[in-house]
């Protein structure tokens, strides 16, 4: 698919940005990393070109003077949350999270579990991570929290919380997800370290919103629909427009957190550094965006699927309606709905002409491939058959994989493994084209054709499977489904 997104002038100049600001500081940075270290796939998909590991590979090159917090809210704690992306709980990605990080070359030097009010859940998890040999540590709630500034630089307020041991000159502060409360753990250190007599700085590496780009682009409407759970609101930095006369986009917890960081800053140095919140960034991401039309339209879609995300959660009851009514707002923003995703559009028709569950798929020249359930194949297997056919220039009435193969591993899946659906999922159909491809040639063709499918879009009229959701994930395919339920709905 086209990029619209310098990856390469982006690892160059944001590191050197970075080393800029740890400059400005010298002796302790704590370095805020809003949004996801690696595997950044929401920036990958809104900013074609990103590579979803690129923070980290460019900050591989200060590993040497870096460690690394990872924090972790009690209330995501008690209430098991997840992380859509990968089907895992937050406290279980910390663990994820702390090997992944060691694994590259990078210190973990604690965990610190913030919002902490005397939960048993957070209590247990501490317990665990001291059993693993993890350091860890508790920030409590604050009462009041972020307005009043008085409590918070007090005693009674970050006083209270655990002093974090670090032992390197740049702190990168991180999490599995937002809300987590890194700013407040990094302005709690400050408060620390300042009455420890070390004049510790802070800033803010985080890619979303994207300062430089208007407050209504795409980029930065979508990164609202990801965070629509979070009710975060793109917002002016009024800050930053005082200060300065130039109009810059933050969001409103950097906005409302600003008077706190104001008043430690000018308690540490006399003075704040910083003017504006967008001044306590270091995201030079904007400046990196090479065709602003694939980022626009990437965005776009990435709007869509956030909306048919959270329509998915409420089907299965693990959602909520408030975050689907602030993406339907964000629709009006974008001036878009969900025809304007044409897989939408082109499933729906194929499944109201069958009457059973259909799938589509946009390919790269936009061509548009359909599919419907059939008594030996779910939709997105199909589809996967179709749309590989396509690209390999085979017939369409050509069976790649025959009736007499599929039927026994029917058999297999409803007699010996108990399974309900009988028609073959995604990952069945790859490994019956694998198997075949060493004899013919058609199979090995269509196999080869995959990697063609990467950054393509699809749609289906029912909610996948978990199974042919990853399959559909890792051929780095963009997914949304309407949220309909297969035994609801669509029957053979």
């Amino acid at each position: 698919m086209k990029t619209g997104f310098n990856n390469e002038k982006y690892c160059k100049i944001q590191s050197e940005h970075i080393k800029e600001r740890i400059a400005q500081f010298g002796n302790k940075l704590y370095l805020e990393l809003g949004g996801k270290l690696f595997d950044d796939f929401h920036a990958s998909r809104v900013l074609p070109g990103f590579e979803p590991d690129s923070k980290l590979r460019m900050l591989s090159q200060l590993a040497d003077k870096a460690e690394i917090v990872i924090v972790i809210s009690a209330v995501d704690i008690e209430k098991n949350k997840v992380r859509q992306d990968l089907g895992i709980t937050y406290d279980m990605d910390v663990l994820r999270l702390r090997d992944a990080f060691e694994g590259r070359g990078f210190k973990v030097g604690s965990v610190c579990i913030t919002h902490y009010n005397g939960q048993s859940s957070a209590d247990a998890f501490r317990a665990k991570l001291e059993r693993l040999g993890i350091k860890t540590y508790y920030h409590y709630t604050i009462e009041g929290y972020p307005t009043n500034v008085g409590l918070i630089d007090s005693d009674e307020g970050f006083g209270k919380n655990d002093y974090i041991e670090t032992s390197r000159p740049l702190v990168i502060v991180t999490a599995p997800g937002p809300g987590s409360g890194k700013m407040a753990v990094c302005l709690s250190q400050l408060y620390h370290e300042h009455k420890r007599g070390v004049e510790a700085g802070y800033a803010k590496f985080e890619t979303f919103p994207v300062w430089s780009l208007p407050l209504k682009h795409p980029v930065n409407i979508a990164y609202e629909a990801a965070t629509a759970d979070l009710n975060d609101v793109n917002m002016i930095d009024p800050f930053h427009l005082e200060a300065y006369g130039k109009t810059a986009i933050n969001y409103n917890r950097d906005i409302e957190i600003f008077p706190v960081l104001n008043a430690l800053f000018e308690g540490i140095y006399g003075e704040n550094p910083y003017k504006s919140p967008t001044d306590m960034g270091v995201n030079m991401v904007g400046f990196c965006i090479d065709d602003d039309e694939v980022c626009r339209e990437a965005s776009k879609q990435e709007i869509i699927r956030r909306h048919y995300e959270a329509l998915n959660r409420m089907a299965l009851g693990e959602g909520n309606e408030a975050e689907v009514n602030k993406i339907a707002l964000l629709f009006k923003q974008a001036k878009i709905d969900t025809n304007y995703r044409r897989t939408t559009v082109a499933a729906r028709q194929r499944a109201e002409a069958s009457g059973v569950a259909s799938s589509a798929i946009e390919l790269a020249d936009g061509t548009l491939i359909t599919a419907e359930t059939s008594s030996l194949l779910g939709c997105s297997a199909a589809l996967i058959l179709n749309a590989t056919k396509y690209l390999a220039g085979i017939d369409h009435s050509i069976k790649l994989i025959p009736q007499e193969m599929i039927e026994p591993i029917q058999h297999t899946k409803i007699d010996y493994l108990c399974a309900r659906n009988p028609r073959l999922h995604t990952d069945e159909v790859l490994v019956a084209l694998s198997v075949l491809s060493t004899t013919d040639e058609n199979c090995r063709r269509a196999l080869e054709k995959l990697p063609q499918l990467r950054g393509c879009q699809i749609h289906s009229t029912v909610m996948l499977g978990e199974v042919d959701r990853k399959i559909f994930k890792k051929l780095g395919i963009g997914l949304t489904c309407d949220p309909v339920k297969k035994s609801a709905q669509w029957k053979k």
